[in-house]
């Protein structure tokens, strides 16, 4: 992680923990959350976080806007979406994703847990 770029300064009031080797911040808003993920370089979620919550594809949805570097997702029919910083970011439940190059990804969600797809309208898993 850099240490002279002020996105990744601690954030105030945020609970902050490093699973699978990512670093999350998440601070409650109300009936949602605010988060900033910290994806390092090499990290993909089959790889890294599928081992602790298990399941083979991750289901929660994102909407967030990716402020630094390059993430790729891949659904189970091929298709796949790459974002990069600055950049909206929508990922419907049921993808895997990764880090593109040797810079770390960061991403500020908006998060409503298990509902994020349902409240932002998406479905519940991608399809076309």
């Amino acid at each position: 992680m850099s240490t002279t770029d002020p996105l990744f300064d601690p954030i105030l009031d945020a609970a902050s923990r490093d699973v699978g080797g990512l670093h999350l911040d998440i601070v409650k808003t109300g009936k949602g959350r605010m988060k900033r993920v910290i994806y390092p370089p090499g990290f993909r979620w089959s790889t890294h976080m599928k081992p602790f919550v298990g399941g083979d594809l991750c289901m929660h949805a994102h909407v967030g806007f990716l402020a630094r570097g390059r993430l790729k997702i891949e659904y189970p029919d091929g298709c796949m979406l790459e974002f990069k910083a600055p950049q909206v970011v929508v990922v419907e439940p049921g993808h895997d994703g990764w880090v593109v190059g040797d810079e770390e990804a960061v991403l500020i969600e908006v998060d409503f847990e298990n509902e994020t797809a349902e409240r932002f309208g998406m479905p519940s898993k991608h399809s076309h």
